[in-house]
């Protein structure tokens, strides 16, 4: 069955359908990474968002139980220039192609994702709808939609649950979080609290933290302003350590300013540099805003990592409080581990408070 993508600026791109019988609407984003395109569906930092996968074979080796990063893929497109007929990997389950019918995620295959991709390069993210139906004149309004604000909202937990172990009591404030987060945490027998998004701090204080983790989430983090007094108060008392979403939340708590990408960073090899020692890591991305350097003047943050492609910030650390953040994701999954002892940073924050 033929199937479109259209885009705002009136770019139509034909291809085959799979996945789910639906048309849908979303900001048009394109993921450089080589493998993890199941991690990368079903991460909640794409609410919203149809996801071009820039490698050329999708699919190849199915779908597993064991590679999911939320309860349900909250992206709303899939496109790839070829899916794979056939998947094989011992862990295969199922094709992706059922994945994503059994989810109601629509796709397209047979699109040229190199001229895609460059497009958006050139102008920036845009937004797109995959169709059906091609309308006779000006389908490119097909794409037009209000964006939505509630993402972080609609993703997060609405109820308390833990991931039990018998060490360091850490309460993760979900955002959108990524299961992977909660594995990195386990390795280290963390005793995780999972938290709603909007948890006042006093009902976090009562749980007797050991630290406080800020996750991964969805769109534009201004649109959380609520959760801006929690973290204030909560690293004037607690260890704390933010991870994309949250290192711009944690930012914005102590007075900078984050503003939207043109194309942001969404993939698993992007390098950054760590200021204090000049090392260089590798680290899987999914962000479409940035903190802006010039708006750490007069503020208590300093910056730890940048992005050596385009300089942006990585990484910052409170100037007299235990609390650091990191744009990229150092649990990976998938993507390369060279910021995991990030989490042993976390740790020993937390050890040296308790003694």
């Amino acid at each position: 069955m033929k199937r479109y993508l259209v885009l705002e600026d009136g770019t139509v791109f034909s291809g085959t359908a799979f996945g789910a019988n639906i048309e849908t609407s979303g900001e048009v984003v394109f993921n450089t990474g080589m493998s993890g395109y199941q991690e990368t569906i079903t991460d909640s930092s794409y609410c919203d968002q149809i996801i071009t996968f820039t490698y050329p074979l999708i699919g190849n080796y199915g779908i597993s139980a064991d590679a999911v990063e939320s309860v349900a893929p909250s992206c709303t497109g899939v496109v790839v220039h070829e899916l794979a007929r056939r998947a094989s990997n011992w862990r295969n389950e199922m094709s992706l192609d059922d994945y994503l019918r059994e989810q109601n995620v629509p796709g397209i295959s047979g699109v040229d994702t190199r001229k895609l991709t460059r497009i958006i390069r050139e102008h920036g993210v845009l937004r797109g709808a995959l169709l059906n139906e091609l309308p006779a004149q000006t389908p490119e309004k097909r794409a037009q939609y209000t964006p939505r604000h509630d993402q972080i909202a609609r993703v997060s937990t609405q109820n308390f649950y833990p991931s039990p172990s018998s060490g360091l009591r850490v309460v993760l404030i979900d955002f959108g979080l990524k299961y992977s987060i909660l594995r990195e945490l386990a390795k280290r027998n963390c005793n995780v609290t999972v938290v709603p998004h909007d948890t006042p701090a006093s009902k976090i204080e009562e749980l007797h933290p050991d630290g406080i983790l800020l996750s991964n989430g969805p769109g534009n983090p201004e649109d959380e302003a609520g959760a801006l007094p929690v973290i204030r108060e909560l690293q004037s008392k607690y260890p704390l350590m933010g991870i994309c979403m949250g290192h711009q939340l944690f930012a914005l708590a102590n007075g900078a300013r984050a503003g939207k990408m043109r194309f942001g960073h969404r993939g698993f090899n992007h390098p950054v540099r760590e200021i204090a020692t000049g090392k260089t890591f590798f680290t899987s991305q999914n962000h479409g805003y940035a903190i802006e350097a010039d708006s750490l003047v007069g503020t208590e943050l300093i910056a730890t990592y940048t992005e050596i492609n385009d300089d942006t910030i990585e990484g910052l650390r409170h100037r007299s409080l235990p609390a650091f953040s990191v744009q990229f994701h150092p649990d990976a999954t998938p993507g390369p581990h060279d910021a995991a002892f990030l989490f042993d940073e976390f740790i020993t924050l937390m050890n040296d408070r308790k003694h």
